[in-house]
């Protein structure tokens, strides 16, 4: 059985689930669909603070953030394999007047929410360099079914958070959705960037866990995953050794389907940080090495170097397309070689002068309020 054949017989199923519990009332409650979970966790904290809502939170099996159970919150595993739980799941969609959700969820093609009902859609970054939705070049390989199930999902979102302009143009086209849609009160996740109390507590907690040498910088490398299996890692960490070592310490968070050989060979440079929160390391990068990822609008607003090692640049251009042309818009020197990439670092050639305005292009509404203000405009407080 194909692929799409088994998406089909999944939804349906979930649909009949879902129709049945419809008769049940609508109650006041909030389920959240976690599957990066940041954004989720920040706004059900604002979520509690402003209002006596229940709390649903649907973690699935992708989400590896772990979320505190309280007297208003619970906490459901969003999995078939346990089908009470995922029978739960679908009992509170079927009942609560606000969902959120952080991703795609093929599942709100067949959910057909009552009157009211509203469908918020977090999504999990605050820019993007390729496309996505309905604007990704690789939908012309995909069947017309999956397509209309793509834009039944999408037109399902009530409301879609934005933090920028730039990202409101990105959402409109990739959802084809209108402007009245769009909710200008900023990525919740970013909050956390103006929290100096907790970004201090954050940074002991990491130098606890990871036992690094704070007397050297930290590179990070995070590049955007490739969807290619067990992809080798392009860049030459013998190199970064030979050439850094003294006064540097690279940082890998990668995607676990791609090799990470070297780890083992120099365990006092090399650090994997795969499974730790983005946003956590991001606080003691000095330098962030990437490619396509969204990492860079995160990272803005350290206002610190970037590095875009875009070996494969044309290549990803064709395969995966890029809403403008890539040159033009990451805030940093692209290169193609590790070479070039320890030439920049011994050199300290970074320009930061324009940083300021790629900042606040992309991140125009996140700005340390963004979880508050989401609530009062969803709940109408």
């Amino acid at each position: 059985m194909n692929r799409e054949l088994l998406i089909t017989f999944y939804l349906i199923i979930f649909r009949i689930v879902f129709n049945l519990f419809q008769f049940f009332p609508i109650r006041k409650k909030t389920t959240m669909i976690a599957s990066l979970g940041h954004n989720i966790r920040f706004t059900a904290e604002a979520l509690e603070k402003h209002t006596d809502e229940s709390i649903i939170i649907l973690k699935t099996k992708r989400c590896q953030l772990e979320f505190r159970s309280t007297d208003r919150r619970t906490i459901i595993p969003f999995n078939a394999n346990h089908p009470f739980d995922w029978l739960r799941s679908i009992y509170h969609l079927a009942t609560s007047h606000v969902i959120f959700a952080d991703n795609y969820y093929g599942i709100l093609a067949v959910t057909n929410f009552r009157h009211r009902v509203r469908v918020v859609q977090l999504w999990h970054a605050a820019g993007a360099i390729k496309k996505f939705g309905l604007q990704d070049p690789s939908n012309k390989y995909r069947s017309k079914k999956a397509i209309a199930r793509f834009q039944k999902v999408y037109q399902r979102f009530t409301d879609v958070v934005i933090g920028s302009e730039k990202m409101a143009s990105i959402f409109k086209r990739s959802f084809h959705i209108s402007d009245n849609r769009l909710r200008r009160t900023g990525i919740p996740r970013t909050d956390f960037f103006y929290q100096t109390d907790h970004i201090r507590q954050v940074k002991n907690e990491l130098q606890h866990s990871i036992g690094y040498d704070q007397t050297k910088k930290i590179i990070l490398y995070a590049p955007t995953f490739r969807n290619m299996p067990k992809a080798d890692v392009q860049l030459n960490i013998k190199q970064l050794y030979d050439h850094l070592k003294h006064g540097y310490l690279l940082f890998l968070s990668i995607h676990p389907s791609e090799q990470i050989t070297a780890t083992n060979r120099y365990p006092d440079f090399v650090f994997d940080v795969s499974h730790f929160s983005m946003n956590h390391i991001l606080t003691i990068t000095e330098i962030l090495i990437t490619d396509y990822s969204s990492i860079p609008f995160e990272f803005a607003f350290f206002q610190r170097p970037m590095i875009f090692f875009a070996y494969d640049l044309e290549d990803y251009k064709q395969e995966r397309g890029m809403w403008q042309e890539y040159e033009n818009l990451v805030p940093g020197p692209i290169v193609k070689t590790t070479e070039a990439i320890i030439h920049l670092i011994r050199a300290n050639r970074f320009n930061l002068n324009h940083m300021p305005d790629f900042h606040k292009e992309w991140n125009t509404y996140s700005d340390g309020h963004a979880s508050n203000r989401l609530i009062k405009t969803i709940y109408h407080l």
